[in-house]
């Protein structure tokens, strides 16, 4: 696919397999594909959400260092569109 998106990445720790998983995803995808992570927390938290300081070095790295970072700030949108009803 030309483009992956990810969201709500960081809900919860990821465990080995996962944590492998999502490192050959990135590692195949890396300067050759889009990703699209979507989260929450912040970055810095990220580390402690893949678990392994290793394996989220590598990860991060092909991730954050070519990524185009957007962060919006502000009250949840389905929150203000609830409020509008």
């Amino acid at each position: 696919q030309d483009v992956l998106i990810l969201d709500d990445f960081g809900l919860k720790g990821l465990d080995h397999i996962n944590r492998q998983t999502l490192m050959e995803i990135i590692e195949d995808r890396h300067g050759k594909r889009s990703t699209i992570m979507a989260s929450q927390l912040p970055i810095e938290a990220w580390h402690q959400t893949i678990g392994e300081q290793t394996i989220a070095d590598a990860i991060l790295d092909r991730l954050v260092h070519t990524a185009h970072r957007i962060n919006i700030k502000g009250e949840s949108m389905r929150k203000k569109l609830r409020n509008k009803s």
